[in-house]
């Protein structure tokens, strides 16, 4: 199988080639239909909702008395807006909030839950009226896999077994019948558990030794209470930050046997600089290339810690599973810095396109991507405002590129020009193709050019394409942005640009776009 566009040694070798040293008008597609690649998880489509700003309370939650339109609690309109995603997994309840959260705060009566002090994100206290039942059964409503992330920080080993066991279990046993007592007869599903969060970090500034211990340690007390294989709790271990090759290196040979997932952190960072990162809405033609250029490094990152994981798990029984990624820009100017809350930008749409293009090119071994996150945080798919919505750009690019969940992947191999600034240069089209179960092919391409279109010349080897249908997602602006009073600025709409011809497909995509075409 010839290796994608983005693998990233692939990526160095186009701007090395001296013959696509500015930007082009033609780049050259070759989509092999007659051969096929892995599955596609659904879950590189997952999502994260963490206790942090308005993305639970305010966000997904309003509460049953709530004068905004609610059931049982839960906004209409965000379940709405979800339901139409299609949200594969969700991550919950953090983040670094999740290794200072106790769980059997959030059960039982409301009104008799304690508070809690929030301490990592803008110092407020939380009532703790979202919690386990709220999140499982928000999952359930919704048909999306509940992802769990458990205490290792400031929790016990007893803490988190008992949690399992509470969500898990439909034994007569102490927490499953405290489960039952808090309304709950019926046992959850919960297949996906994380043991821990940034344990290099927020979660306990540990040792990859000293975490790796802790891993096996908490994962012998993370019990399957429900039979069968299709049952068994898929573990994910804490991996690494970024860069951080050592830690995966640590993990794998100390405890790869023991995890079924390891995980994966990347933000891009429009300035390369933490303190000062750049605004989500104010920037020009270098600070676009720049922050996609940043954001192709995930090729990189996911190339490179999977080449260790091989070394130690050559058949790729352990997933990657990337589960924070996305671009954290400064916070929207008036609003309080410890809540993250940015606005979102056709820029952000195409970063997004082009991350999920990575994670299904390495389909082999990226099992689950949750991106930061789901609701009025970081790169939010929704924002809200009251009664109101916006559904931002990369709510679309979701949306739309949502027809590749579970599809099996088809080879492409695409030569392209690329495009330079004074400091970057990266591919100007990036492409991903897959057949669903119907057999129906479906192309997914973007063009990163911000001063023209690009025509794509594709070959089908192994198909013939009768007809063409898709949609495109673009603007005028790379700033261009949804907002309260004009939440349409950046939406899909129907694409006319493709014409097939025997087995082969000329596509003239827009400056700054992304397309999903179906064969």
């Amino acid at each position: 199988m010839t290796p994608p566009l983005l693998r990233w040694a692939a990526v160095l070798a186009l701007l090395a080639s001296p013959t696509l040293s500015s930007a082009g008008t033609e780049a050259q597609l070759t989509l092999r239909a007659d051969q096929s690649g892995p599955v596609i998880n659904r879950n590189i489509y997952g999502q994260f909702s963490e206790h942090l700003g308005h993305c639970i309370y305010g966000g997904i939650w309003v509460g049953p008395d709530s004068p905004i339109p609610n059931t049982r609690g839960y906004n209409n309109a965000v379940l709405e807006a979800l339901r139409n995603l299609r949200v594969p997994i969700l991550r919950w309840p953090g983040g670094c909030f999740a290794d200072e959260y106790h769980w059997k705060d959030g059960i039982g009566p409301r009104e008799k839950r304690p508070s809690m002090y929030n301490s990592h994100w803008g110092g407020v206290v939380e009532d703790n009226h979202f919690g386990t039942h709220e999140f499982l059964d928000l999952c359930e409503m919704l048909g999306i896999e509940p992802y769990v992330c458990v205490n290792v920080g400031s929790g016990s080993v007893q803490e988190a077994m008992e949690w399992v066991e509470y969500m898990t279990s439909d034994a007569e046993s102490p927490m499953a019948n405290l489960r039952r007592a808090n309304g709950r007869d019926k046992p959850w599903r919960v297949r996906y558990i994380a043991v821990g969060n940034e344990s290099w970090g927020c979660g306990g500034s540990m040792s990859p030794e000293f975490y790796a211990d802790n891993f096996r340690r908490f994962n012998t007390f993370i019990k399957d209470y429900v039979p069968g294989p299709e049952n068994r709790i898929y573990r994910v271990a804490c991996g690494p930050d970024a860069f951080n090759y050592e830690w995966t290196e640590t993990l794998m040979r100390t405890a790869g046997s023991q995890m079924d997932g390891l995980s994966l952190h990347y933000y891009t960072i429009p300035s390369g600089r933490w303190e000062s990162k750049g605004s989500a809405t104010e920037f020009g033609r270098d600070a676009y290339l720049s922050t996609l250029a940043q954001t192709l490094r995930m090729e990189e990152l996911v190339s490179r810690h999977s080449a260790i994981m091989d070394k130690f798990d050559s058949k790729k029984r352990v997933g990657l599973a990337v589960d924070e990624w996305g671009i954290w820009t400064d916070v929207e100017p008036g609003t309080n810095p410890g809540f993250l809350y940015q606005q979102n930008s056709l820029r952000d749409a195409l970063l997004a396109a082009l991350n999920l293009h990575i994670f299904q090119a390495h389909a082999d071994r990226v099992v689950m991507a949750n991106i930061a996150q789901m609701v009025n945080v970081l790169q939010a798919m929704i924002l809200t405002q009251g009664d109101k919505i916006v559904l931002t750009p990369t709510y679309h690019v979701f949306e739309m590129l949502k027809v590749h969940q579970g599809a099996t992947s088809i080879p492409v191999e695409l030569r392209t020009p690329d495009l330079a600034s004074t400091r970057e240069r990266i591919p100007a089209v990036s492409a991903s193709a897959s057949r669903d179960a119907a057999g129906h092919i479906h192309l997914s391409l973007v063009n990163t050019d911000p001063d023209g279109p690009v025509t794509v010349a594709c070959t089908v080897v192994g198909a013939a394409p009768g007809s063409v249908t898709g949609r495109v997602l673009s603007a005028p602006s790379m700033t261009a942005h949804n907002t309260f009073d004009s939440p349409h600025v950046v939406e899909p709409r129907a694409f006319t640009g493709a014409t097939a011809s025997g087995n082969g497909l000329s596509v003239v995509l827009p400056a700054m776009s992304v397309v999903v075409l179906d064969l």
